[in-house]
């Protein structure tokens, strides 16, 4: 008799167990954050920003847009957030896979967001942060303007998408440039990535329009 409610109490702890781990499975994320480098540092950095937000961050270091336009099914919609932010350009404008014109980045970011919106999941396009230079690309390279200016550029294509698409746009680029259009002084080590502390600024401002957009 013993061994029958051993057994029956094992038989129980596993099905609880299996049904536990199926439902937190099934918990979609409030957001997924789609981006590079920018995007993997800060889900290393704020870890909990991350995880008691019900957020996940997809950041790939190194990666251009067309690279996270390929691998949008896999780590956004399959996933089906509430809502996806996307934070993707500034590699482009360095060229690390090779010469892309402003409108090639944009429609590969434009083709995400619809993506997104076919599968209703809501969008968030954010400007490129600012940077003065990039110190990986110090050799010569095909750059009409420079990247302060190219940025400026690409950020002024995404504002105007999303404002005639009906997306949100969070800019990060002026509360974190300087007058150059570079980054501030004490924002960042190399003129690209932000320190730590400076992700709180684009917490600031990304964090009360996920709320609002997932009815928070």
């Amino acid at each position: 008799m013993k061994r029958l409610l051993v057994l029956a109490l094992l038989i129980f702890c596993v099905l609880i167990s299996r049904a536990q781990a199926q439902n937190g499975q099934s918990v979609k994320p409030d957001a997924v954050f789609l981006g590079n480098s920018i995007t993997q540092n800060w889900s290393n950095f704020h870890p909990d920003f991350f995880k008691l937000n019900n957020y996940v961050g997809k950041g790939v270091g190194g990666e251009v847009t067309s690279q996270m336009l390929t691998r949008f099914r896999k780590d956004v919609l399959e996933l089906q957030p509430c809502v996806v932010v996307i934070l993707a350009g500034t590699n482009d404008i360095a060229q690390n896979q090779g010469y892309v014109t402003h409108r090639q980045i944009m429609d590969n970011i434009a083709s995400m967001a619809d993506l997104a919106r076919f599968h209703n999941i809501r969008v968030i396009l954010c400007s490129v942060l600012p940077a003065g230079t990039y110190r990986w690309r110090s050799e010569e390279f095909n750059l009409e303007v420079l990247p302060s200016q190219a940025i400026q550029q690409l950020n002024e294509m995404i504002r105007q998408y999303a404002l005639e698409n009906n997306y949100e746009f969070v800019d990060f680029w002026t509360p974190m440039s300087d007058e150059k259009g570079a980054m501030k002084e004490g924002l960042s080590s190399d003129g690209v990535h932000p320190y730590p502390d400076a992700y709180f600024i684009m917490e600031e401002l990304v964090t009360p329009v996920i709320s609002r957009l997932c009815g928070q």
